[in-house]
């Protein structure tokens, strides 16, 4: 059935729809997957590490046992009690004071930040992120409609004098960081400067978004306190986590710990968004948190990422320009490097495609100008001798 000669237009798209774009990060991966690419693009844990028997096992235990039926049910949008108790264990054997009825299970912890921006901001509200920063993170505020400024950083991450400075001049609303092993640079900010930061949010009435994916993927030193932990940031941190990196992302569960006025806020806004986190997922989750040893399991990851990450470093001077730069990760699943001046890593991409290895510009990942010469490379989805292969021809593709 045709229309009619005089059917109107359809009503434009909302302008955030509009004003925001896709991820480049995605569209990369897309390009890449072909056979033979050797990909440094993707922010992707191996799979070759995933615990699958276990968590068959757990997925079997779910659907099997006393919560059969549960499991396959609708449940309530805070998640199930097994899960958050088990997420709340594990936060206070890293110090920070957490029961389960702090704890919000989320669908990844990306949904913990659309969340956070669906109840704490106004279109207009001022954001501050470090820069560069998490390139979803910037999507998310972007389509709250947020105006989103950067914090100078250096190569330990933001600057507080600077943070200060911006805080008296702009009044923002909140302040998202990613502060350890941060996406897209590696870096880790130090103790001082996480106690200063959560100082500044308690003089200058600020919300802390932090949000840490990568926290257990330490290869070398010790763990710096959550910012949650600082005084004067506990009853203004969204804290934000996920077993994508530690257990599988397939399962989509991630968690938000925050002071109970938020996470109420945050609640409903979950209800409006999916009512709550796939049941069965999360029972699996939690059988799996009981009946094996995550931090075992952990560990084995580490290590291989430890030999990757190495692998990378090592070869990283013979297949960059001379004169470029780069990151040298405690922890997480980047190294970000800088190209010698008149080199511009996006245009380069076509190149290095064409010799059937990928990474990731830099330029996405800023706010405001960006820095073209950048570019972030992941070392956790090939071993060694994959690297050392893809270095070879990155050098080849950048000579």
């Amino acid at each position: 059935m045709s229309l009619s000669a005089d059917a109107r237009p359809l009503p434009a798209f909302a302008a955030r729809a509009v004003s925001v774009g896709g991820s480049p990060v995605r569209e990369i991966l897309a390009l890449t997957e072909r056979p033979g690419v050797i990909s440094f693009a993707g922010g992707l844990p191996a799979p070759e590490l995933f615990d699958t028997v276990g968590l068959r096992a757990s997925y079997e235990a779910a659907l099997g046992g006393p919560t059969a039926a549960r499991a396959l049910q609708y449940s309530t949008t805070e998640g199930a009690p097994e899960l958050r108790e088990a997420v709340a264990v594990r936060a206070r054997a890293r110090g920070l004071a957490t029961t389960a009825d702090d704890v919000l299970v989320t669908t990844g912890s990306q949904q913990g930040l659309a969340l956070l921006a669906a109840t704490l901001l106004e279109p207009g509200d001022t954001v501050l992120v470090e820069n560069p920063t998490y390139l979803a993170a910037l999507q998310c505020f972007g389509l709250a409609g947020a105006r989103v400024i950067p914090v100078p950083c250096d190569a330990q991450g933001l600057l507080p004098d600077a943070l200060e400075e911006i805080l008296l001049r702009e009044r923002p609303k909140l302040l998202y960081t990613v502060p350890t092993f941060q996406n897209p640079t590696g870096r880790t900010l130090p103790g001082a400067r996480r106690a200063a930061v959560a100082a500044l949010a308690a003089r200058r009435g600020l919300w802390l978004v932090e949000d840490d994916p990568y926290g257990d993927l330490r290869y070398e030193g010790d763990h710096e306190p959550w910012l949650a932990a600082h005084p004067g940031a506990e009853d203004r941190t969204a804290l934000l986590g996920s077993f994508s990196k530690v257990m599988a992302p397939g399962l989509r569960l991630g968690w938000m710990r925050a002071p109970a006025a938020l996470r109420r806020a945050a609640v409903v806004a979950k209800q409006a968004a999916d009512l709550h986190t796939s049941t069965v997922d999360q029972l699996a989750a939690a059988h799996y948190l009981v009946a094996h040893d995550l931090d075992a399991h952990v560990a084995t990851v580490r290590e291989a990422y430890r030999a990757r990450r190495d692998a990378l470093l090592a070869g990283l001077g013979g297949a960059l320009p001379a004169g470029s730069e780069w990151t040298r990760p405690q922890g997480g699943m980047f190294v970000w490097a800088r190209l010698p001046e008149g080199y511009d890593a996006t245009a380069l991409l076509k190149s290095a495609v064409a010799h059937d290895v990928a990474y990731v510009p830099g330029a996405p990942f800023f706010t405001g100008a960006p820095d073209p010469r950048t570019l972030r490379l992941s070392f956790t989805t090939h071993t060694p001798a994959e690297i050392a292969e893809g270095l070879d021809r990155l050098g080849r593709a950048l000579a």
